[in-house]
């Protein structure tokens, strides 16, 4: 992907995130694979948040399953393996621990592709990771916490802004990711996370998108 651009929130990002939601939910049940969940997560998934115009969604599995059957399965929804722009491009086939979380279950497959006919929304990423992640539970915890804390998400809007400006001339947004990680560590500290009950390498979480 290119340089990152900050867009303003687009209030018909969640209908088109439910939308890709059943259809990669079908797709899962017609392959026989199975899916304990389906979420619309990232900043797309925030009201009022400007953003990165990519929708992310997040499959929950038990383990992950087999690339080429994914592959197969998703092919029709013209959704590709993502192989990231640089050999260590982050969040590609493994999430980076949080601090202070469990570093087993880091696993992920991931998806993409750009689109043309959904509002704003220039791209969808598809991340397929196991229920027990730590990370899986982080990321939602992070969306949902950023919904009911407008400082906070005004704090995270600036920071983006600011670095997708330091970063426009960037070949992709690697260094963008890598450089919000200060931000993650003050609101990981500001959630209280991990939680008692966020998963820790055993009993499947209960999430709600």
């Amino acid at each position: 992907m290119a340089a990152p651009e900050i867009v303003p929130y687009d209030p018909a990002w969640p209908s088109a995130a439910s939308r890709w939601i059943r259809r990669i939910h079908d797709a899962f049940v017609q392959a026989g694979l199975p899916a304990a969940e389906l979420q619309h997560i990232g900043s797309t998934a925030v009201p009022g948040l400007a953003a990165k115009p990519y929708l992310d969604l997040q499959v929950l599995v038990p383990a992950i399953p087999d690339e080429r059957a994914v592959s197969t399965a998703l092919g029709p929804l013209l959704l590709e393996r993502a192989r990231g722009s640089r050999p260590d491009s982050p969040g590609v086939d493994v999430d980076i621990p949080r601090p202070g979380s469990d570093p087993r279950h880091h696993e992920k497959l991931l998806y993409f592709r750009e689109l043309d006919q959904d509002g704003s929304a220039q791209g969808l990423i598809l991340h397929i990771r196991r229920a027990d992640s730590p990370f899986a539970d982080f990321v939602v915890s992070f969306r949902d916490w950023l919904r009911v804390d407008p400082a906070a998400r005004m704090q995270y809007e600036r920071l983006k802004r600011h670095l997708a400006e330091e970063n426009a001339d960037a070949a992709d947004y690697d260094d963008y990711t890598r450089a919000k990680s200060a931000f993650m560590d003050q609101a990981q500290s500001a959630m209280g996370w991990p939680r008692a009950s966020a998963p820790s390498g055993g009993t499947a979480p209960s999430l709600e998108g």
